[in-house]
């Protein structure tokens, strides 16, 4: 399947920088207690890190009469939170950080019962890409040479990520059949416990975002030998992209808010309102450029048929891939 940035932005365009018109939002609406902010991974990954900065953005602006309280709930590749946000006993004060998952988890568990179209969506605030990780002790200079490494493992190559069916081996799996390789893959509970793994050596590759890798990079623990963007990323001069390697495959992970099912219209225009100003703040723009996400905004609209079409692809990913 030829994955690309298109497929990823095409609904929306790849410049679609520029914010719709603001939900009209309903007078005397305002959340009366602390709203359940869950996150569908677990803590020190690129959703989490997410999750924490727009509560601290929120805070500092007094954006909120009652607070944002992240709950991370990355259990069964995102299952515990799509259950837990599905079954919310106060749809108004319940809204989720999402990353591909929300849409992988469901085509892999269907007994799960979840469906995606149902929840209320919030807000699209940026797509994040992802690179190959090694750690600076493997000899590994080059995707070339990390191949031939993986290839000459037999087998016993040990990569790790957040979960069967997610983000990560998705990615895995994808390059590990265009390069005839194979490979062992550890699922663990978020991108950050993913990152400490590689850097203290437990695993020997990852497709971490620039986010969940920074810390490790800037201390010189690991290398990126290959970004899965449309094009090389200003953050790493000089790494190829897998275009470059003769295969017409990216992949970014969606970073938005969604709401719960059954929530009030009221509430929906209330986040969305609220979330746009985060979109807006200096703080959030900053936040976009330093971590290298790709800036992306949609209105609720845009979203459901964004949905619709990232179900779409993550089926015949999945299919391909046999995960």
């Amino acid at each position: 399947m030829k994955v690309t940035k298109r497929t990823f932005l095409g609904l929306a365009g790849a410049s679609a920088i520029a914010l719709s018109a603001a939900p009209a939002v309903a007078q005397g609406w305002e959340p009366t207690r602390p709203i359940d902010f869950v996150i569908m991974a677990g803590p020190g990954g690129g959703a989490d890190q997410i999750a924490r900065f727009i509560q601290s953005v929120v805070e500092k602006n007094d954006m909120a009469p009652r607070p944002l309280v992240p709950n991370n709930k990355g259990g069964g590749s995102g299952a515990e939170a799509l259950i837990w946000l599905n079954n919310a006993s106060d749809p108004d004060h319940t809204i989720l950080v999402t990353l591909n998952s929300f849409f992988s988890t469901p085509i892999r568990q269907p007994d799960l019962g979840i469906d995606i179209m149902t929840f209320t969506p919030i807000a699209m605030m940026g797509v994040d890409p992802f690179a190959l990780w090694v750690h600076k002790d493997s000899g590994i200079e080059s995707f070339e040479q990390w191949v031939e490494t993986v290839k000459g493992a037999n087998g016993d190559y040990v990569t790790g990520g957040t979960g069967t069916g997610q983000e990560d081996s998705i990615v895995f799996a994808y390059t590990n059949n265009a390069f005839d390789m194979n490979s062992k893959y550890i699922p663990f509970d978020g991108g950050g416990a993913v990152a400490a793994a590689l850097a203290g050596q437990q695993i020997q590759a990852t497709v971490n975002n620039p986010a969940e890798a920074r810390g490790f990079f800037q201390s010189g623990d690991v290398r990126p030998l290959l970004v899965f963007s449309d094009e090389e990323m200003p953050a790493y001069p000089g790494i190829p992209t897998m275009k470059s390697k003769g295969h017409d495959f990216s992949y970014y992970n969606q970073r938005a808010v969604v709401g719960a099912p059954g929530m009030s219209d009221e509430a929906a225009a209330y986040y969305q309102d609220l979330f746009k100003k985060v979109y807006e703040s200096p703080e959030w723009q900053g936040y976009l450029e330093s971590e290298s996400l790709s800036p992306l905004w949609m209105n609720p609209e845009e979203q459901k048929a964004y949905w619709e079409l990232q179900m779409d692809v993550h089926k015949q990913l999945l299919a391909e891939i046999g995960n």
